[in-house]
């Protein structure tokens, strides 16, 4: 431990391996929970924003801390490390769960020691002696061939962390490298992630009618798991439609097809939860003329309850992602996809569970429906319904009326003929027209 590491890690915060204590008050609930998950790290002095108060140490704080780890049911190892005024407890991983102290058992749910209820006490002893798929060391990864340095930079940027300590050291303190990278570091930080894990790639798939027979498109996207997450979300609004109500006001208000935040939030709870165990499976995200879907494969725990019941599949991962702010608070996800819905006024998805899959359904948000379905009178406030691809094209057209097809396609990284087909449906709709020949001419925006 050095000055810059203990500066990474005030930085980074508390986290599933990583808990921060003015002294030794309730110590004995985080060993607990350390060692019925992955292990972790307590520093004692300092406070839960992070800032370094010390504790004077000597040889009774230290006699008092081990006779706590000794205490516990069954007993604990530990090893006391001191850097200046800190007091840092490694604990390891046990291997006689579940533990527990004076006060019951305790479990690592994200940055808490949470105490665990009979149901969670029962499904701890079950698996007690089975790593979770994010923890396990994958030997074929070589990290001088496969990983990916630029991939870390972006991570640390949206985690607002330096580099200023040994990539290696980073790793570590993300809690994705011990001898070599884990399957957490490989699906966030490795070149070719569906090299190692097929399974981690995302099907999304868009069908002309409600049964799913007729396909208009269907990508199988890849990269990191953050990667995946921003591509996936890209495909979305791609298709969602947005429309405009004009109210008079400078700003127009927009009234979206369905919720793109609450669908996110799914979207990250998917991967997130996923059961990577199951090679044969990807996620799929359906987009269909009244709803979309999201259909995930895992095995449902023996005594999961929604909404009840905190989830623990890949643990690592799950840090990683809330570091970076996807999924912020963990076990709230449901919770947070209902807020992001009615802070649109959009219907609550419908939420299905199976031994085998769960599917999350949005249905549209009924204004927008209402303002896109054919009115017999006529409208007291204007609107028009278009797609963000559609306002992606406007934009482009405004900053230059005499854009070509081509030179809208390669902006947006799409095909002519989709380019095409969109421009004549904004034709259609009596928001654009062409003035003059394809060769000299311009576009007019009439809306």
């Amino acid at each position: 431990m050095d000055k810059k590491e203990l500066e990474f890690i005030l930085k980074e915060g508390e986290g599933y391996n990583l808990e921060f204590k003015e002294g030794r008050t309730g110590i004995d609930k985080d060993i607990i929970a350390f060692a019925n998950s992955e292990g972790g790290r307590i520093f004692i002095g300092i406070n839960d924003e992070g800032k370094v108060l010390g504790v004077p140490i000597g040889n009774r704080l230290k006699s008092e801390i081990q006779t706590i780890s000794r205490n516990c049911d069954p007993s604990i190892k530990i090893e006391l490390e001191q850097f200046e005024n800190i007091l840092i407890i490694n604990v390891e991983e046990g291997k006689d769960k579940p533990y527990k102290c004076k006060d019951g058992f305790f479990i690592r749910i994200g940055a808490n020691s949470q105490k665990m209820s009979r149901d969670e006490i029962l499904d701890l002893i079950l698996t007690a002696n089975k790593k979770t798929f994010d923890s396990l060391i994958n030997e074929s990864f070589s990290l001088k061939e496969d990983f990916d340095n630029e991939k870390l930079s972006n991570y640390l940027e949206k985690a607002n962390l330096s580099n200023s300590i040994p990539t290696e050291k980073i790793l570590k303190e993300l809690g994705v490298l011990d001898k070599s990278l884990n399957n957490a570091g490989i699906l966030f930080f490795s070149k070719e992630p569906q090299k190692f894990f097929p399974q981690s790639i995302y099907t999304a798939a868009v069908f002309r009618d409600a049964e799913g027979a007729d396909v208009i498109e269907r990508k199988e996207i890849g990269g990191s798991l953050v990667e995946i997450i921003e591509k996936v979300m890209a495909f979305v609004e791609f298709y969602v439609k947005v429309a405009y109500r004009f109210t008079g006001k400078p700003q127009r208000e927009n009234i979206y097809e369905y919720p793109r935040e609450a669908i996110r939030e799914a979207v990250i709870n998917s991967v997130m939860h996923k059961d990577y165990f199951e090679t044969g499976h990807n996620n799929i995200i359906k987009i269909f003329p009244d709803k979309i879907q999201i259909e995930n494969i895992w095995k449902r725990p023996k005594h999961f309850k929604l909404g009840e019941t905190v989830f623990r599949r890949n643990p690592i991962i799950a840090n990683l992602f809330s570091r970076i702010h996807f999924g912020e608070k963990i076990g709230s996800g449901f919770a947070r996809i209902k807020e992001y819905c009615k802070k649109e006024n959009a219907p609550y998805p419908k939420i299905k569970f199976t031994d085998s899959h769960f599917y999350v359904t949005f249905k549209p948000n009924p204004e927008y429906t209402k303002m896109a379905s054919p009115q017999i009178t006529p409208q007291i406030t204007p609107q028009k319904i278009i797609t963000e691809l559609e306002q992606k094209i406007l934009n482009l057209i405004i900053k230059n009326p005499r854009i070509s097809r081509k030179q809208i396609s390669t902006s947006l990284d799409i095909g002519e003929d989709t380019v095409k087909e969109y421009l004549e449906r904004l034709k259609q709709k009596g928001i654009l027209r062409r003035i003059g020949p394809d060769k000299g001419g311009y576009w007019e925006i009439l809306e």
